[in-house]
């Protein structure tokens, strides 16, 4: 399943959270961002200026750590090696913990079928592979 570049750059949402630094002192500091159909990119500044860092969706194991107070919605992201990256967001804001946590599972489902037709289709390819698998059956 080949996606289109526009169904890859799809923008999903896009707006501030902030983002706790991993010094020391773990200060927030407010970040744009702009969730995509394959990414989450996280920018210093509104203008999206500066090079931003791209945390792919391949690279996301879930969205952890849910916690709502009165002003903020807390959420911790954790990438397949285990690092976590802690974010909140206005209480009233639309969920970005929801929308990420969605897009996650879309993108999973697409690569799912993906990885799904190429044994398919590689299956397929070898026929001999379909006759030695049908003589073992009982």
């Amino acid at each position: 399943m080949k996606m289109s570049a526009a169904e890859i750059c799809q923008i999903l949402k896009e707006g501030e959270l902030e983002k706790r630094s991993d010094n020391l002192l773990q200060f927030w500091k407010r970040k744009t961002c702009v969730l995509t159909t394959d990414s989450l990119n996280i920018y210093a500044d509104t203008q999206k200026r500066n090079k931003g860092k791209e945390l792919k969706l391949q690279s996301i194991k879930k969205v952890d750590c849910v916690e709502r107070t009165g002003k903020f919605v807390y959420f911790t992201i954790v990438t397949t090696d285990n690092k976590e990256i802690d974010f909140r967001c206005p209480g009233e804001d639309n969920c970005w913990n929801a929308v990420i946590t969605m897009a996650l599972i879309d993108y999973q489902n697409r690569k799912a079928i993906e990885d799904f037709k190429t044994r398919q289709d590689n299956e397929s390819a070898s026929p001999g592979q379909q006759e030695r698998r049908m003589a073992r059956a009982p």
